[in-house]
């Protein structure tokens, strides 16, 4: 039984945020400035299960570091937009590409600038360290932290709830 109160059976595609939900929102700098952004190893277990499973997934990252597209796209995620300004732009961009409704998307993000895409996604996210705002109009707010294996939470969620949990292709990268 899922603790996402969502009729999980609808999902069709999983979007994320990068900086506070597949990453910590805290960020070691490097020399250069860029930040050093960490990932969490079941996310992308998860989330190339996903890609192998038919769902459409997505990034959508006011970021911009190509480790970024290089990470997600090794995993088969289809959708990246990185330098994101306006997300909601992004994710419109992502629903007309894909063809699926907002109700078939469960999206993660945790800050102001996923607010209008929380507001339209079918399955709003959060981790337990986003703004108080995307906790109030987020459906379920894990109690993970950002970058602590939110996506794998979701995804496996989802997939269990369509009797796809450990089967046939799960068993492999």
């Amino acid at each position: 039984m899922s603790s996402i109160p969502y009729d999980l059976r609808k999902i069709k595609a999983f979007v994320f945020d990068v900086d506070g939900v597949l990453s910590s929102d805290r960020v070691a700098l490097a020399e250069n400035g860029d930040p050093m952004r960490t990932a969490h190893i079941k996310d992308g277990y998860a989330m190339q299960l996903a890609v192998k499973y038919g769902y459409a997934t997505g990034i959508i990252t006011g970021a911009y570091t190509e480790n970024i597209r290089t990470r997600y796209a090794r995993l088969g995620v289809q959708h990246i937009y990185l330098c994101s300004a306006v997300k909601i732009r992004d994710y419109e961009d992502f629903l007309l590409k894909t063809g699926v409704k907002d109700e078939e998307v469960a999206y993660a993000g945790d800050d102001i600038p996923d607010y209008e895409v929380m507001l339209r996604a079918g399955l709003p996210v959060a981790p337990s360290t986003a703004a108080p705002e995307i906790k109030a109009i987020a459906k379920y707010v894990s109690s993970l932290p950002g970058g602590e294996g939110i996506a794998r939470e979701i995804i496996e969620q989802t997939l269990k709830a369509q009797d796809r949990w450990m089967r046939g292709e799960a068993f492999g990268w």
